[in-house]
């Protein structure tokens, strides 16, 4: 059986729990329930436990992102459509960072930053791509 070494993705945030909703609203993954607001780490967990799938992390440190991320998040959403997921997260506090569709709508994606600048991208969901 192979077991993924990647146990968690770590963010440094300033409030880690304003970001843990955020990203719990992206991925779906519910805080976990030790967790609450004012907490220095509040982790996200993917439920039902799914091996190999990373939790996310948010630790709290004392500066603002400053330069713009080495790494991100590629998001495939599981149901509806890229743009539709685009609209949500907006409306959740996300900014447009660079929109990357192709004029056809088919291919391309949209890059947003979460709340405190962590920067992720959007791409066509599931659906979309015939995967479901």
């Amino acid at each position: 059986m192979f077991l993924n070494p990647v146990r968690h993705i770590t963010f440094d945030a300033l409030d880690p729990y304003a970001v843990a909703r955020f990203w719990s609203a992206v991925t779906g993954f519910p805080i976990h329930p030790d967790d609450e607001e004012g907490d220095d780490e509040i982790l996200l967990e993917p439920q039902p436990a799914r091996p190999g799938v990373p939790g996310l992390l948010f630790i709290r440190v004392p500066d603002a992102k400053s330069v713009k991320n080495r790494v991100h998040l590629d998001i495939q959403p599981p149901t509806g459509t890229r743009d539709e997921t685009v609209d949500r997260l907006l409306g959740l506090g996300a900014k447009l960072v660079d929109d990357r569709r192709a004029p056809d709508g088919v291919m391309g994606w949209v890059v947003l930053a979460d709340p405190e600048g962590n920067e992720l991208c959007i791409e066509r969901s599931a659906v979309e791509r015939g995967l479901v």
